[in-house]
């Protein structure tokens, strides 16, 4: 069927287009061995110098549809993942970047009921409560379960906060530019669904955090008292985009089982 990619785990993921309108990423420096010991067998942290980044992508979409579809009959809706960035190595020996997400959030029903079972990606229901303006952007997320809650506010930028731990916002902007493929948990036992971002045009710019929180990154059942540091946010505007599956990961020591070297395609 045109437009159409079949995925491995008997969905039919449409070619997915549309605009982001909004996606902000919220990175925070880590204890690379405490990542490594919550990451699915298989997988490992991306460093940057001495730390692992973990953190939230905060994501608005806009006009999504399957690439046969008309814009005007697209849908929009708020996204929340968290997120770690990770190395592992496929099948043929060499090393493959992206993020791990272990939670996502939505305001969307569509994108709940249609995770892990049309498109890779298990949804989970939340309320946004957000202030865009030139000046300053405020996010507030909390899933309806009540077990997660995200706050941001922040404004426009020119740079990097000092002590963050990339160099510069171009070392930054490619670090997270790697990490186009997202691999989350599946309905499925063990296995890591796959979905890749593909844009032409890739632009980030810095903004300043006056306060930032995320109950997933404060439990300390997860990550002990002083082994977690924000370290910096990055905006992107108006971007148009597709989404399209990549090939899933298993969650035991072999990840691979033939299929991963395929994930750098597309």
């Amino acid at each position: 069927m045109q437009g159409f990619i079949p995925y491995w785990s008997g969905m039919l993921l449409p070619s997915i287009h549309g605009v982001i309108k909004r996606r902000v990423l919220v990175n925070f420096r880590l204890d690379p061995d405490i990542v490594a010991r919550m990451l699915p067998g298989g997988l490992r942290p991306k460093l940057q110098g001495d730390h692992a980044i973990a953190g939230i992508c905060l994501i608005r979409l806009e006009q999504i549809r399957p690439s046969l579809v008309p814009k005007a009959l697209g849908f929009s809706g708020e996204n929340a993942a968290h997120r770690v960035a990770v190395v592992w190595r496929d099948a043929n020996g060499e090393d493959r970047e992206g993020v791990y997400i272990p939670i996502r959030h939505t305001a969307s029903a569509v994108v709940q009921l249609l995770g892990g079972r049309l498109f890779p990606g298990v949804h989970r229901r939340a309320a946004f409560d957000i202030r865009d303006t030139p000046a300053e952007l405020t996010i507030s997320i909390r899933s309806q379960a009540g077990d997660m809650h995200v706050a941001l506010r922040g404004k426009p930028a020119t740079e990097l906060p000092s002590g963050s731990a990339f160099p510069s916002l171009q070392a930054a902007s490619e670090f997270f530019r790697g990490g186009s493929i997202g691999y989350s948990p599946g309905r499925a036992h063990r296995r890591l669904e796959g979905l890749k971002l593909i844009t032409p045009t890739w632009l980030v710019e810095p903004l300043t955090v006056a306060e930032v929180r995320s109950s997933w990154l404060e439990d300390p059942t997860r990550f002990p008292a002083g082994s977690v540091a924000f370290d910096c946010a990055l905006v992107m505007r108006d971007v148009a985009h597709r989404w399209v599956a990549a090939p899933p990961l298993y969650a035991d020591s072999s990840i691979a089982q033939g299929a991963v070297s395929a994930v750098s395609a597309g």
